[in-house]
């Protein structure tokens, strides 16, 4: 359990690095062919299919990767 708790903290600090520093690097984030947008006046809709199918894929990959 404490090695999870340490491997989130760390992921969660260079995600708070990289969003500090760097924020041109997670521009694609939201507008992928498949995510959904719809505005109007009064109202705005985002459904973010296709981003998080390929979050789901990386992070899957990766905890496959570190589990063996």
């Amino acid at each position: 359990m404490a090695r999870w708790l340490i491997i989130v903290g760390v992921v969660l600090v260079v995600i708070g690095l990289v969003l500090q520093f760097a924020p041109g690097l997670i521009n694609w984030v939201g507008k992928l062919p498949g995510d959904i947008r719809y505005e109007t006046e009064h109202t705005k809709i985002f459904i973010p299919i296709t981003t998080m199918i390929i979050i789901s894929l990386v992070l899957t990959l990766l905890i496959n990767f570190f589990k063996g």
